[in-house]
């Protein structure tokens, strides 16, 4: 009964940092600057996750993942599908190790 109760306490204090932001966004009418603003947060996240990764493909060696990464840059810039990105950078780390 315990774990059970522990399943439940934590579902719950996962949901409501979840589900709060959505119930006040939609009862707020935000400034236009702020709504634009936002629209780069996903992209900014997702910048500050990757490049780390990219230094440390091959520890010794960081040339090797900048080189994908800009590949990875100019391979997107045509606007294919991200498969494509991805499967582009990784044949040309590979080549490289």
């Amino acid at each position: 009964m315990r774990v059970y109760l522990i399943i439940i306490l934590m579902s719950l204090v996962t949901i409501v940092p979840r589900v709060l932001p959505a119930v006040i966004i939609d009862r707020i009418k935000l400034p236009l600057w702020v709504g634009q603003w936002l629209e780069f947060v996903p992209a900014a996240a997702l910048g500050a996750l990757i490049f780390p990764g990219i230094l440390t493909v091959v520890a010794d060696r960081p040339h090797v993942g900048i080189i994908g990464g800009l590949v990875a840059v100019v391979i997107a810039l045509f606007r294919v599908h991200i498969i494509v990105v991805v499967l582009g950078a990784t044949t040309v780390v590979y080549f490289l190790l």
